[in-house]
Protein backbone atom coordinates (compact mmCIF):
# COMPACT_ATOMS: atom_id res chain seq x y z
CA UNK A 1 0.00 0.00 0.00
CA UNK A 2 0.71 3.51 -0.52
CA UNK A 3 1.71 6.39 1.50
CA UNK A 4 -1.26 8.37 3.28
CA UNK A 5 -1.90 11.89 3.09
CA UNK A 6 -4.31 14.37 5.71
CA UNK A 7 -6.60 16.99 3.30
CA UNK A 8 -7.22 20.17 6.28
CA UNK A 9 -9.96 22.58 5.16
CA UNK A 10 -9.40 25.40 7.98
CA UNK A 11 -13.27 27.30 7.97
CA UNK A 12 -14.28 29.71 10.24
CA UNK A 13 -16.28 27.76 12.50
CA UNK A 14 -15.06 24.25 12.35
CA UNK A 15 -11.77 22.43 10.72
CA UNK A 16 -12.46 19.41 8.25
CA UNK A 17 -10.04 16.93 8.32
CA UNK A 18 -9.70 14.06 6.14
CA UNK A 19 -7.20 10.85 6.18
CA UNK A 20 -6.50 9.34 2.12
CA UNK A 21 -4.25 7.44 0.43
CA UNK A 22 -1.88 8.54 -1.71
CA UNK A 23 -4.12 7.85 -4.55
CA UNK A 24 -7.12 9.72 -3.32
CA UNK A 25 -9.02 7.57 -1.57
CA UNK A 26 -10.85 8.94 1.46
CA UNK A 27 -10.56 6.53 4.26
CA UNK A 28 -11.81 8.79 6.95
CA UNK A 29 -13.22 12.59 7.99
CA UNK A 30 -14.02 14.49 11.29
CA UNK A 31 -14.37 17.60 12.02
CA UNK A 32 -12.79 19.95 14.63
CA UNK A 33 -13.78 23.05 16.17
CA UNK A 34 -11.64 26.14 15.12
CA UNK A 35 -10.53 28.11 17.68
CA UNK A 36 -10.45 31.57 16.98
CA UNK A 37 -9.57 33.46 20.08
CA UNK A 38 -6.01 34.84 20.92
CA UNK A 39 -6.29 35.82 17.10
CA UNK A 40 -6.23 31.79 16.26
CA UNK A 41 -3.24 31.25 17.67
CA UNK A 42 -4.56 27.76 19.14
CA UNK A 43 -5.73 26.83 15.18
CA UNK A 44 -2.56 25.12 13.65
CA UNK A 45 -1.35 23.34 16.94
CA UNK A 46 -5.11 22.17 17.42
CA UNK A 47 -4.87 20.69 13.68
CA UNK A 48 -1.28 19.03 14.52
CA UNK A 49 -2.83 17.68 17.55
CA UNK A 50 -5.71 16.15 15.62
CA UNK A 51 -3.74 14.74 12.56
CA UNK A 52 -0.88 13.14 15.23
CA UNK A 53 -3.63 11.69 17.40
CA UNK A 54 -5.03 10.13 14.20
CA UNK A 55 -1.83 8.73 13.27
CA UNK A 56 -1.41 7.05 16.65
CA UNK A 57 -5.16 6.13 16.81
CA UNK A 58 -4.14 3.84 13.37
CA UNK A 59 -0.98 3.04 13.80
CA UNK A 60 0.45 4.92 11.32
CA UNK A 61 4.50 5.67 11.50
CA UNK A 62 6.27 8.75 10.46
CA UNK A 63 7.65 7.83 7.30
CA UNK A 64 4.08 6.06 5.56
CA UNK A 65 2.73 9.96 5.32
CA UNK A 66 3.82 11.69 2.71
CA UNK A 67 2.57 14.96 4.02
CA UNK A 68 -0.13 17.19 4.87
CA UNK A 69 -2.18 19.96 2.40
CA UNK A 70 -3.88 23.04 3.73
CA UNK A 71 -6.86 24.99 2.54
CA UNK A 72 -6.95 28.48 3.87
CA UNK A 73 -9.64 31.18 3.57
CA UNK A 74 -7.32 33.99 2.56
CA UNK A 75 -4.86 34.70 0.33
CA UNK A 76 -1.70 32.34 0.32
CA UNK A 77 1.73 33.21 -0.87
CA UNK A 78 3.96 29.92 -2.76
CA UNK A 79 5.95 30.17 -0.01
CA UNK A 80 2.90 29.03 2.47
CA UNK A 81 2.55 32.31 3.66
CA UNK A 82 -0.65 33.66 5.11
CA UNK A 83 -1.01 37.57 4.56
CA UNK A 84 -4.18 38.27 6.39
CA UNK A 85 -6.82 35.95 7.18
CA UNK A 86 -10.01 37.90 8.83
CA UNK A 87 -12.62 34.47 9.48
CA UNK A 88 -9.25 33.01 11.47
CA UNK A 89 -7.90 36.45 12.86
CA UNK A 90 -4.36 35.62 11.68
CA UNK A 91 -2.12 38.48 10.00
CA UNK A 92 1.01 37.02 8.20
CA UNK A 93 1.30 33.77 9.28
CA UNK A 94 4.05 31.61 8.38
CA UNK A 95 1.25 28.45 8.12
CA UNK A 96 3.17 25.73 6.06
CA UNK A 97 6.08 26.58 8.07
CA UNK A 98 4.41 26.42 11.41
CA UNK A 99 2.41 23.03 10.78
CA UNK A 100 5.61 21.36 9.72
CA UNK A 101 7.30 22.30 12.95
CA UNK A 102 4.64 20.90 15.13
CA UNK A 103 3.80 17.32 12.70
CA UNK A 104 7.55 16.37 11.35
CA UNK A 105 5.66 15.81 8.33
CA UNK A 106 5.80 18.05 4.76
CA UNK A 107 3.38 20.55 4.31
CA UNK A 108 1.83 22.60 1.69
CA UNK A 109 -1.02 24.85 1.61
CA UNK A 110 -3.14 26.85 -0.75
CA UNK A 111 -6.61 29.16 -0.85
CA UNK A 112 -9.56 27.34 0.02
CA UNK A 113 -11.30 28.44 -2.98
CA UNK A 114 -8.46 27.35 -5.59
CA UNK A 115 -8.03 24.37 -2.91
CA UNK A 116 -11.67 23.37 -3.31
CA UNK A 117 -11.45 23.98 -7.23
CA UNK A 118 -8.26 21.31 -7.26
CA UNK A 119 -10.69 18.38 -5.03
CA UNK A 120 -12.90 18.94 -7.75
CA UNK A 121 -10.81 18.93 -10.93
CA UNK A 122 -8.72 15.56 -9.34
CA UNK A 123 -12.18 13.73 -7.67
CA UNK A 124 -15.59 15.76 -8.47
CA UNK A 125 -17.11 17.57 -11.26
CA UNK A 126 -13.98 18.49 -12.63
CA UNK A 127 -12.62 15.18 -13.75
CA UNK A 128 -11.04 14.54 -16.61
CA UNK A 129 -10.38 18.08 -17.13
CA UNK A 130 -6.99 19.86 -16.58
CA UNK A 131 -7.78 23.53 -17.32
CA UNK A 132 -10.77 24.22 -14.78
CA UNK A 133 -12.21 27.54 -13.75
CA UNK A 134 -14.86 26.53 -10.10
CA UNK A 135 -17.29 29.06 -9.10
CA UNK A 136 -18.75 28.51 -5.29
CA UNK A 137 -22.36 30.47 -5.08
CA UNK A 138 -22.74 30.80 -1.60
CA UNK A 139 -23.14 33.87 1.15
CA UNK A 140 -20.65 35.38 -1.59
CA UNK A 141 -19.25 34.17 -4.64
CA UNK A 142 -15.47 32.53 -4.52
CA UNK A 143 -13.68 31.13 -7.56
CA UNK A 144 -10.27 28.76 -8.37
CA UNK A 145 -8.49 29.05 -11.35
CA UNK A 146 -6.57 25.76 -12.09
CA UNK A 147 -4.27 25.46 -15.75
CA UNK A 148 -2.25 22.42 -16.84
CA UNK A 149 -3.97 20.65 -13.43
CA UNK A 150 -2.36 23.05 -11.13
CA UNK A 151 -3.88 26.14 -8.95
CA UNK A 152 -2.93 29.69 -10.07
CA UNK A 153 -3.03 31.20 -6.98
CA UNK A 154 -0.93 34.71 -8.45
CA UNK A 155 1.51 36.83 -6.81
CA UNK A 156 -0.38 37.24 -3.50
CA UNK A 157 -2.13 34.19 -3.60
CA UNK A 158 -5.38 35.96 -4.05
CA UNK A 159 -5.87 34.62 -8.11
CA UNK A 160 -9.65 33.21 -8.77
CA UNK A 161 -11.44 36.16 -6.74
CA UNK A 162 -14.05 36.00 -9.37
CA UNK A 163 -16.90 37.11 -7.27
CA UNK A 164 -15.33 40.83 -7.23
CA UNK A 165 -15.06 41.40 -11.40
CA UNK A 166 -17.02 44.15 -12.15
CA UNK A 167 -20.53 43.19 -14.09
CA UNK A 168 -22.47 46.62 -13.50
CA UNK A 169 -20.88 49.76 -13.79
CA UNK A 170 -24.00 51.36 -13.02
CA UNK A 171 -24.41 49.97 -9.67
CA UNK A 172 -24.91 52.29 -6.79
CA UNK A 173 -25.05 50.12 -3.47
CA UNK A 174 -21.95 48.64 -2.47
CA UNK A 175 -20.51 45.29 -2.37
CA UNK A 176 -19.62 43.20 1.06
CA UNK A 177 -15.45 44.66 -0.11
CA UNK A 178 -16.45 48.06 -0.85
CA UNK A 179 -16.74 47.97 -4.47
CA UNK A 180 -19.71 48.54 -6.60
CA UNK A 181 -21.50 46.18 -9.31
CA UNK A 182 -19.38 43.25 -8.38
CA UNK A 183 -20.48 39.45 -9.42
CA UNK A 184 -21.28 38.60 -5.97
CA UNK A 185 -23.84 41.59 -5.57
CA UNK A 186 -26.39 39.61 -8.52
CA UNK A 187 -24.76 35.87 -8.30
CA UNK A 188 -25.06 35.03 -4.54
CA UNK A 189 -27.30 33.73 -2.63
CA UNK A 190 -27.67 36.78 -0.83
CA UNK A 191 -27.41 38.74 -4.30
CA UNK A 192 -30.31 37.46 -6.03
CA UNK A 193 -32.52 37.63 -2.71
CA UNK A 194 -31.32 41.77 -2.62
CA UNK A 195 -32.33 41.71 -6.84
CA UNK A 196 -35.79 39.98 -5.75
CA UNK A 197 -36.55 42.72 -3.24
CA UNK A 198 -36.10 45.40 -5.15
CA UNK A 199 -38.42 44.01 -7.83
CA UNK A 200 -40.77 43.60 -4.95
CA UNK A 201 -40.39 47.40 -3.88
CA UNK A 202 -42.73 47.55 -7.03
CA UNK A 203 -46.39 46.68 -5.48
CA UNK A 204 -48.02 46.09 -9.28
CA UNK A 205 -45.51 42.94 -9.70
CA UNK A 206 -47.80 39.54 -9.13
CA UNK A 207 -45.77 36.88 -7.92
CA UNK A 208 -45.53 34.00 -5.65
CA UNK A 209 -42.36 35.27 -4.06
CA UNK A 210 -44.16 37.83 -1.74
CA UNK A 211 -45.74 35.08 0.59
CA UNK A 212 -42.11 34.17 2.00
CA UNK A 213 -41.69 36.11 5.06
CA UNK A 214 -37.86 35.29 4.75
CA UNK A 215 -37.09 35.08 1.45
CA UNK A 216 -34.28 32.72 0.63
CA UNK A 217 -32.13 31.98 -3.09
CA UNK A 218 -34.09 28.48 -2.55
CA UNK A 219 -37.66 30.22 -2.46
CA UNK A 220 -36.77 31.99 -5.82
CA UNK A 221 -34.97 28.97 -7.62
CA UNK A 222 -38.23 27.06 -6.43
CA UNK A 223 -40.82 29.42 -7.79
CA UNK A 224 -38.51 29.26 -10.88
CA UNK A 225 -38.93 25.72 -11.59
CA UNK A 226 -42.88 25.91 -11.26
CA UNK A 227 -42.89 28.95 -13.78
CA UNK A 228 -43.10 32.20 -11.18
CA UNK A 229 -42.53 34.87 -13.93
CA UNK A 230 -40.07 37.63 -11.78
CA UNK A 231 -38.72 34.45 -10.24
CA UNK A 232 -37.58 33.21 -13.62
CA UNK A 233 -36.69 36.81 -14.66
CA UNK A 234 -34.19 36.88 -11.06
CA UNK A 235 -32.62 33.94 -12.56
CA UNK A 236 -32.39 34.88 -16.16
CA UNK A 237 -30.56 38.20 -14.65
CA UNK A 238 -28.16 35.84 -12.33
CA UNK A 239 -27.19 33.53 -15.85
CA UNK A 240 -26.75 36.99 -17.42
CA UNK A 241 -24.49 38.75 -14.95
CA UNK A 242 -22.39 35.17 -14.28
CA UNK A 243 -22.08 34.04 -17.78
CA UNK A 244 -20.47 37.72 -18.67
CA UNK A 245 -18.09 36.91 -15.40
CA UNK A 246 -16.88 33.77 -16.55
CA UNK A 247 -16.54 34.90 -20.18
CA UNK A 248 -14.20 37.69 -19.01
CA UNK A 249 -12.50 34.40 -17.28
CA UNK A 250 -12.38 32.14 -20.58
CA UNK A 251 -11.13 35.14 -22.47
CA UNK A 252 -7.74 35.11 -20.04
CA UNK A 253 -7.05 31.78 -19.47
CA UNK A 254 -9.62 29.51 -22.29
CA UNK A 255 -10.25 26.74 -19.56
CA UNK A 256 -11.89 23.49 -20.82
CA UNK A 257 -15.01 23.58 -18.23
CA UNK A 258 -16.45 25.37 -15.36
CA UNK A 259 -17.55 24.12 -12.80
CA UNK A 260 -20.06 25.50 -10.42
CA UNK A 261 -20.42 24.95 -6.33
CA UNK A 262 -21.83 25.99 -3.81
CA UNK A 263 -25.18 26.38 -1.77
CA UNK A 264 -26.65 27.72 -4.92
CA UNK A 265 -25.53 25.50 -6.97
CA UNK A 266 -28.08 22.70 -5.53
CA UNK A 267 -30.48 24.45 -7.95
CA UNK A 268 -29.31 22.11 -10.71
CA UNK A 269 -29.80 21.97 -13.67
CA UNK A 270 -32.31 25.50 -14.17
CA UNK A 271 -28.98 27.63 -12.81
CA UNK A 272 -26.62 25.64 -15.53
CA UNK A 273 -29.20 26.34 -18.08
CA UNK A 274 -29.40 30.09 -17.12
CA UNK A 275 -25.24 30.44 -17.26
CA UNK A 276 -24.74 28.56 -20.45
CA UNK A 277 -27.98 30.34 -22.28
CA UNK A 278 -25.82 33.77 -22.30
CA UNK A 279 -22.92 32.73 -22.12
CA UNK A 280 -22.31 32.70 -26.10
CA UNK A 281 -23.94 36.06 -26.47
CA UNK A 282 -20.61 37.41 -24.67
CA UNK A 283 -17.29 35.86 -25.95
CA UNK A 284 -15.41 35.20 -28.94
CA UNK A 285 -16.06 31.83 -31.27
CA UNK A 286 -13.39 30.24 -30.16
CA UNK A 287 -13.88 29.86 -26.75
CA UNK A 288 -17.97 29.45 -27.22
CA UNK A 289 -20.44 26.27 -26.13
CA UNK A 290 -17.62 25.50 -23.07
CA UNK A 291 -18.45 22.54 -20.71
CA UNK A 292 -20.61 24.01 -17.50
CA UNK A 293 -21.05 21.48 -14.82
CA UNK A 294 -22.05 21.07 -11.11
CA UNK A 295 -19.29 20.37 -8.23
CA UNK A 296 -20.21 16.65 -7.21
CA UNK A 297 -17.69 16.93 -4.02
CA UNK A 298 -20.09 19.37 -1.56
CA UNK A 299 -18.29 20.22 1.84
CA UNK A 300 -15.88 17.51 0.70
CA UNK A 301 -14.12 19.44 -1.94
CA UNK A 302 -11.62 21.62 0.18
CA UNK A 303 -9.97 18.18 2.26
CA UNK A 304 -9.84 16.58 -1.59
CA UNK A 305 -8.11 19.69 -2.68
CA UNK A 306 -5.82 19.76 0.17
CA UNK A 307 -5.12 16.10 -0.08
CA UNK A 308 -4.20 16.75 -3.46
CA UNK A 309 -1.68 19.50 -2.61
CA UNK A 310 -0.59 16.92 -0.48
CA UNK A 311 0.15 14.21 -3.18
CA UNK A 312 1.84 16.61 -4.84
CA UNK A 313 5.14 16.30 -2.57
Amino acid sequence: MGRYIFGIDIGGTTVKCGLFTEEGELLEKWEIATRREEKGAHILSDVAAAILAKCEEKGIEKEEVKGIGLGIPGPVRADGTVLKCANLGWGITPATKIMQELTGFPVKAGNDANVAALGEMWKGGGRGFEDVIMITLGTGVGGGVILGGRMVAGSNGAGGEIGHIIVNGGEKELCGCGGHGHLEQYASATGIVRMAKKRLEHKNVQTKLREFENLSAKNIFDCAKEGDQLACELVDALGTYLALALSHVAATVDPQVFVIGGGVSRAGEILLDAVSRHYNENILFALQNKEFRLAELGNDAGIYGSAKLAAEL
